[in-house]
């Protein structure tokens, strides 16, 4: 498991990591009241980058990332889907 400090480092790692195999990759997202920290965690059974941080500013960074890969999932699903019915 990778552990990151800054989302400078995270973000191209996991994006690399999800680009490679949409249906692969996993992400799990957990925010813990008690200490205000957002952990996002992706993998695809081999790699595990994880990346935690407790600033308001992140959480929007974190949102905006973990909805690309899901927005490219189903523009490929909808082609498929597409090509399949033709």
């Amino acid at each position: 498991m990778r552990q990151y400090q800054t989302w400078v480092e995270y973000s191209p790692v996991a994006e690399k990591l999800s680009l490679e195999d949409l249906m692969k990759a996993g992400v799990v997202l957990k925010y813990r009241h008690t200490n205000g920290n957002l952990c996002i965690k992706e993998t695809d059974d081999l790699v595990c980058l994880v990346y935690r941080t407790g600033q308001a500013q992140d959480v929007k960074k974190i949102e905006k990332f973990h909805t690309q890969p899901v927005r490219l999932m189903v523009a490929k699903e909808s082609r498929n889907v597409t090509m399949e019915t033709d």
